[in-house]
C-alpha cells in the first residue's frame, strides 16, 4: 500500500487514489496519465518485465527524490515526469510542470551531493508552437539525412558553471547529453552520432579553477 510506483493509496484491496487509471486492477494502480510508451527501458529486451535489470534500473521518481535528499544518487539518472507534470500540450500545464521541476532541483540542491551533480533539463519537442527561426538550409553539421530538427529548450545546472560567461555559440543537440555522460565517465561513444557532437562541458561555460569534473558515485 502506498508504495512508490503505484497510486494505490493506503486502503488494501482497492485503488483509492483519485488519479489512478480506472481500468487498473489492485495492487497495480498506475496513474491515469502514466505513459507506458514514454518509458525507454520498455524497448529493450534486457529490461523486459521480470528481469533483474528492470527491477534494478526502472525505478520510481519518489525514490530519486529520496536519494537526492539522502545523498545516495546513482552516477546517472534519467527522470521522466508523469503525464500531468510533463508540460505536454493538451493534457498538462506549463506551470504544473515547472513547479515539479523546481521540486526536483530543490531536492538536489539541498542534498549532500549538490556540489558534484550536473543537471540537464530538456524536452523531446519544442512545445507545439511556431518557431520563428527555421532550421538552417544547407546545414553541414552533425545531423541525419533530414537535417537538423526544431530547436528545443535546454537548461544546464552545475556547480562548475561560470558566473560571468559570454554567450556560447557551440551547436548541440539531444545527443550531446549522451556525449556528456561519455566524457564524464570516460566511456567510448555508442554510435558515430554521439562521437561527433559537442558535449555540454564546453570551456566557455565550465570554470577552469574547479579542477575538472569529478562525478559522484
Amino acid at each position: 500500500m502506498g508504495k512508490p510506483g503505484w497510486t494505490n493509496g493506503d486502503t488494501p484491496g482497492t485503488c483509492t487514489d483519485p488519479n489512478h487509471d480506472p481500468k487498473a486492477v489492485y495492487p497495480n494502480c498506475p496513474d491515469l496519465l502514466f505513459q507506458y510508451h514514454h518509458q525507454p527501458f520498455n524497448y529493450f529486451a534486457n529490461y523486459a518485465p521480470g528481469t533483474a535489470a528492470r527491477a534494478a534500473h526502472l525505478r520510481d521518481e519518489a525514490e530519486f527524490i529520496d536519494a537526492a535528499k539522502g545523498g545516495t544518487l546513482k552516477p546517472v539518472s534519467f527522470v521522466k515526469p508523469v503525464g500531468e507534470e510533463n508540460e505536454h500540450p493538451g493534457y498538462a500545464s506549463e506551470h504544473t510542470g515547472s513547479d515539479h521541476l523546481v521540486d526536483l532541483l530543490t531536492a538536489i540542491e539541498n542534498g549532500p551531493q549538490a556540489d558534484s551533480t550536473l543537471v540537464i533539463v530538456t524536452y523531446d519537442e519544442f512545445g507545439g508552437q511556431f518557431d520563428h527561426v527555421a532550421p538552417p538550409a544547407g546545414w553541414r553539421g552533425v545531423s541525419d539525412k533530414w537535417g537538423p530538427g526544431t530547436r528545443i529548450p535546454a537548461l544546464v545546472v552545475s556547480p562548475l558553471l561560470k558566473h560571468d560567461f559570454a554567450v556560447d555559440h557551440t551547436s548541440h543537440d539531444t545527443t550531446s547529453v549522451l556525449a556528456t555522460i561519455e566524457t564524464v565517465f570516460k566511456v567510448p561513444p555508442l554510435t558515430s552520432r554521439d562521437a561527433s557532437v559537442a558535449d555540454l562541458l564546453v570551456p566557455q561555460l565550465i570554470s577552469p579553477q574547479i579542477g575538472g569534473w569529478r562525478p559522484h558515485g
